[in-house]
């Protein structure tokens, strides 16, 4: 697993306790269940989890892929995941990038992820390289939350977007050279504290 140097980890500390809390191990699963209508219906793709955490995505996707590319900027979310990764039925290749500031050096059929965008500073730059990192033709598909008042978050995990305006994040998309690009519902995120509507956003690199 190679390593760069990175900013500070804002989840160290919380991995080991990460998936231990009920409310995300249910938006995760219902967001992966909105994931899964994109994937190939054949089990032969390899794709990258953008963002991965501990792998709770990851789990849930792995019986239904070749192979997941996991990348983090979080040593200790890697690290967590890594743990679990053997008893994967896929095979795991683990990577700690910033894919705002550089490139995956491969290419994959498809880019998922869950709940990650809005920790993103550089979304264009972000979008430039998710786009070189598909195949032609190759699929995205990610959940995140709509506008909110930032009242989501209750710790410092490096927010830098309060949710999206749907519509504007379509855009970024189709100006980073995406087409077919599409939002729609998916879950709503139920935290202790209030509900947060998520969408899921799919779109694909030219053929």
């Amino acid at each position: 697993m190679p390593t760069h140097p990175q900013k500070e980890d804002k989840f160290h500390g919380r991995a080991q306790e990460y998936d231990t809390v009920d409310f995300r191990q249910k938006y995760v699963e219902e967001m992966a269940r909105s994931i899964r209508k994109h994937l190939p219906r054949e089990c032969k793709v390899t794709i990258m989890d953008f963002g991965a955490g501990t792998g709770l995505l990851t789990e849930r996707l792995a019986p239904y892929v070749k192979k997941i590319v996991a990348v983090d900027v979080s040593e200790s979310m890697i690290a967590r995941l890594a743990e679990k990764a053997s008893a994967l039925p896929c095979s795991i290749e683990l990577e700690m990038i910033d894919l705002q500031k550089e490139k995956y050096p491969k290419q994959v059929e498809g880019i998922v992820s869950t709940m990650t965008l809005h920790h993103i500073e550089d979304i264009p730059s972000l979008l430039k390289n998710l786009l070189d990192a598909l195949v032609p033709g190759g699929f995205l598909a990610l959940c995140d939350i709509d506008s909110e008042d930032g009242s989501f978050h209750t710790v410092d995990s490096g927010v830098m977007h309060y949710g999206f305006d749907r519509e504007a994040l379509k855009n970024l998309f189709e100006e980073a050279g995406f087409v077919d690009v599409s939002v729609a519902d998916s879950t709503v995120v139920k935290k202790p504290h209030g509900d947060y509507p998520a969408f899921i956003l799919s779109a694909r690199r030219p053929a």
